[in-house]
């Protein structure tokens, strides 16, 4: 049922953008510049010109709406795991030890559907990927098609790399307020708001000594649906970014001991 939701969110996002294309195709667009979908006193037009966060502000022209691919908020950082609080994890599962600073988070948007009432608001509904990979310190294997989070013992000793990874559609929904560009035509900017995610598929990978590789997909009993709340905080087209999922990293009932496993990431953050 998830997976069906989630190929006909993806379907009305790729039917909408490629109607989109097809017709900012249709007119000559000049290097290096795109063409954005708008509504303002003078109706719906497509407009050919600079991105919206570079252009500049006229009078008179909003609302605006925009709807296309826009590879924006880029995420690279860290992933912080915490029971309860205790960023630590019971002795039952000892085997989700980690190493802090390889445990990351990457992610970015893909789509957008924005509503820009002023040069400084905007509100935006956007859909993307995120990856996070957890790099495990124990020499052990996570179990595939069990119905409680598992892990036993591997089968090579001595890993160089164990990495346990889960990968999802996210949807947030963003609320950006910024400041009026300055000398530079650059501004700061403060965007926030909830995210939900779907989960995609979770992955082990593993390499060992002899430089062989493993990789297993499964759904590793993550949570199949996650959300959350973002927060990000920028200047031009970089800054910083927060996101902490309010719902458990595993699915309920499927890790028992391990109610109130969450996880918090931060990190940079590019286009705005």
């Amino acid at each position: 049922m998830m997976k069906q939701f989630i190929l006909v969110t993806c379907s009305i996002f790729s039917i909408a953008a490629f109607s989109y294309a097809q017709t900012a195709d249709s007119v000559m667009v000049k290097k290096e510049r795109k063409a954005h979908l708008e509504i303002g006193k003078e109706g719906v037009n497509i407009h050919i010109g600079k991105s919206d966060s570079t252009q500049k502000d006229k009078k008179g022209s909003f609302p605006k709406v925009s709807f296309g691919f826009n590879f924006e908020h880029f995420d690279i950082g860290l992933s912080k795991y915490h029971n309860n609080g205790d960023f630590g994890f019971p002795n039952s599962y000892d085997f989700l030890e980690h190493n802090n600073w390889k445990t990351h988070t990457f992610g970015f948007d893909i789509l957008q559907f924005g509503v820009r009432f002023n040069p400084n608001f905007k509100i935006a509904l956007a859909g993307g990927i995120d990856w996070n990979h957890v790099r495990l310190e124990k020499d052990v294997t996570i179990r595939p098609d069990s119905p409680v989070l598992t892990a036993d013992p591997s089968s090579e000793t001595n890993l160089k790399k164990n990495r346990f990874s889960s990968r999802y559609v996210r949807v947030p929904l963003y609320f950006e307020y910024r400041s009026n560009q300055g000398k530079d035509g650059k501004r700061f900017s403060v965007v926030a708001g909830p995210e939900v995610g779907f989960l995609i598929d979770g992955k082990v990978k593993q390499k060992t000594d002899g430089g062989e590789k493993i990789k297993v997909k499964d759904d590793f009993n993550f949570n199949q649906f996650r959300y959350g709340a973002n927060l990000r905080l920028g200047y031009g087209g970089a800054g910083l970014f927060f996101k902490y999922y309010l719902n458990d990293v595993f699915a309920e009932s499927e890790a028992p001991g391990l109610e109130g496993y969450k996880n918090l990431s931060f990190g940079l953050t590019f286009g705005f």
